[in-house]
């Protein structure tokens, strides 16, 4: 998943002002990035902490109540097995162009405001992520404001311009939107230099929902809320304790069997590590593309649901599948489905996921000699936890393999715990560049076995 170079760019010129390096593909087999580049998360670079409670919060709106309690404006929230919130009636109407086609079209808008949530820690960053369906003729916005721990106030930033399809507007982050103290690099907002001690101390989020005036067509959404963090910055996180082996039954599909189709989207399968991580599990739930939303796909290529997801992903402003959230909106387009972008503390949090039936999508980066077996290394690289072995080590899918068939893979559990839950490494050439701190897609359905149930309420996620 080669990153964009407009992103590329920007990114490492406001690294490089906050005197570190922004993150690029090492010597790469599989050149490959993941959104939400971070340009250096918190804490002294160095520090070896145990993740330990309070540094991961998770908050998301998706109960009759929720969507009563915040403020409103044209919007109304419906009841019933999945309540969501609806357009009732226009706020007002708005022209807008899309940057990515320049065509100006007007839409009537309206839009729902959250209560004000305080994170159980302040927080260095913020991922925003949406369940919602939107039929053809509407789309919806994602913004959110936050509070700084100094009790000012950042503006409202876009998190996302969103549709289920792409025949309306062009799905889209926004570059450039900083108050010089936090900046939006495509799907996470992040305290511009964490080590001044600033934070963001509570949040707010603004949806708002769009649609051909006139039409009386609606969104709905079922989900919406953000992970707030403090990750302090580590080279490497402290070695756990392995648990049960567990395996599940999860498809298997690889990017590279897609090189050089639909290059239109990131050029094609070599980039597609995130879409179809995000495939292998919407079809672990029994979900999937119809034959009929299939059909623009060539015939002759295999697994034509990869090409659909790495096309329900693509943002066309970061210009590649790899924006965290799209890719977990994408998943709950699917029926009953929910799917959020959240960080993991620890191996073991994943084990319990793991142990309850409910596999994960992790991101990463690393050289290829720091994961024995990969055979290739990456600036940002997705891939599906399947299961543990008995000796703890790490069952995944991993999308960087040359067929379907060569898709399970098993990493030394030590290795891949450190290239998964560090914020900072050291490339080929000795620079410091960033790592995720354990972020991950978690996807399941509406209707959950207790034992998953109890596993998600665990971590936040219901």
């Amino acid at each position: 998943m080669t990153s964009s170079t407009p992103r590329r760019t920007v990114l490492a010129a406001a690294l490089a002002a906050a005197g570190t390096t922004a993150a690029a593909p090492t010597a790469a087999a599989v050149p490959e990035h993941t959104a939400g580049g971070r340009p250096g998360a918190s804490g002294v670079a160095g520090r070896d902490d145990d993740p330990g409670p309070g540094l991961v919060d998770n908050r998301f709106w998706s109960s009759y109540t929720d969507w009563r309690c915040g403020g409103t404006a044209g919007t109304k929230a419906v009841a019933g097995r999945r309540p969501g919130l609806v357009l009732a009636h226009p706020a007002g109407r708005t022209d807008y162009t899309d940057p990515h086609t320049g065509r100006t079209s007007a839409w009537e808008y309206a839009s729902w405001t959250s209560p004000e949530h305080t994170p159980a820690v302040p927080a260095t960053e913020v991922i925003a992520s949406w369940n919602a369906l939107t039929p053809p003729g509407t789309w919806l916005q994602v913004e959110l404001s936050g509070t700084y721990t100094d009790a000012t106030a950042t503006p409202w930033y876009v998190l996302g311009r969103w549709a289920s399809g792409d025949g309306d507007i062009k799905r889209t982050s926004v570059d450039d939107q900083t108050d010089g103290r936090s900046t939006v690099w495509t799907d996470t907002l992040a305290i511009d230099d964490a080590t001044s001690g600033l934070r963001f101390a509570a949040y707010r989020l603004r949806l708002t929902l769009y649609r051909v005036p006139g039409s009386g067509f609606t969104p709905t959404v079922w989900r919406l809320g953000a992970m707030a963090s403090d990750v302090p910055d580590r080279f490497t996180v402290p070695a756990s304790a392995p648990g049960a082996a567990h395996e599940l039954t999860v498809p298997r599909y690889s990017q590279n069997t897609h090189v050089g189709q639909y290059p239109e989207y990131d050029n094609g399968g070599e980039a597609w590590c995130s879409p179809t991580s995000s495939q292998m599990i919407v079809e672990y739930w029994g979900r999937g593309p119809s034959a009929e939303e299939l059909a623009w796909v060539n015939p002759d290529f295999a697994d034509p649901q990869v090409c659909h997801a790495a096309r329900h992903t693509f943002d066309h402003q970061y210009e590649g599948c790899g924006n965290w959230p799209f890719n977990t909106a994408y998943a709950a387009t699917y029926p009953d489905m929910n799917a959020v972008v959240t960080r993991l503390r620890s191996l073991t949090e994943l084990e319990s996921l793991i142990r309850a039936g409910v596999p994960a999508i992790t991101s990463q980066s690393f050289r290829q000699e720091e994961l024995t077996g990969a055979g290739y290394g990456t600036s940002g690289h997705l891939m599906t936890v399947i299961g543990f072995t008995p000796e703890g080590d790490i069952i995944a899918n991993d999308p960087a393999s040359p067929s379907n068939e060569a898709v399970r893979r098993v990493y030394r559990r030590r290795e891949w715990e450190n290239i998964w839950l560090r914020t900072k490494r050291y490339d080929a050439n000795g620079k410091v560049r960033g790592g995720t701190g354990g972020v991950c897609y978690i996807f399941w359905p509406v209707k959950s076995a207790p034992s998953q149930h109890r596993a998600l309420q665990a971590l936040g996620l219901v």
